[in-house]
């Protein structure tokens, strides 16, 4: 996963997945001290991050 080669302590790192009729949440938990990490400046590596999980459900027929 992308995100434990982004932190410091990757154990801690927690996908969480909510589906509804409309959409599919993740939700990625890290510890506090690796929040900048994940996040980025002005948001760009959650940005990213956020691109290639849409990519990748796109790639596999997944449109919600």
């Amino acid at each position: 996963m992308i995100v434990k080669r982004l932190v410091k302590d990757p154990d801690l790192v927690k996908v969480q997945e909510f589906n509804t009729e409309d959409e599919t949440v993740l939700e990625i938990v890290v510890s506090e001290s690796d929040m900048g990490r994940v996040i980025g400046k002005k948001g760009k590596i959650a940005t990213s991050i956020k691109t290639l999980i849409q990519a990748k459900a796109y790639n596999d027929g997944n449109r919600r």
